[in-house]
């Protein structure tokens, strides 16, 4: 996983490598926790993940809840047709920005 902040917009994009499941939890949580107080807005880079399974959605979540719930500003970008599908079964286009 690859981690920048963009102090300038207060923008935190993580890049994620082929796989996101439970084995990224706890550096997906240090990333998005990074000194308790949430970015303005979060890019979520799925460009190179092959696989996704339920922890990924329940991170998803946590993050949109450390973001601020409804106010949250999380996009969801470079996600394959199958990643998009599943995020949309899932219901996480009501939730999340997915590009």
């Amino acid at each position: 996983m690859i981690v920048h902040h963009d102090s300038e917009h207060d923008c935190l994009t993580l890049q994620l490598g082929n796989r996101f499941d439970f084995s990224i939890h706890r550096d997906f949580h240090e990333a998005c926790l990074r000194g308790g107080a949430a970015a303005r807005s979060y890019v979520i880079d799925l460009g190179e993940v092959t696989s996704m399974d339920s922890s990924a959605l329940g991170m998803l979540l946590l993050l949109r809840e450390h973001a601020g719930a409804d106010r949250a500003e999380i996009r969801i970008v470079n996600a394959d047709s199958e990643l998009r599908s599943t995020l949309r079964v899932a219901g996480f286009d009501k939730l999340f920005v997915l590009h």
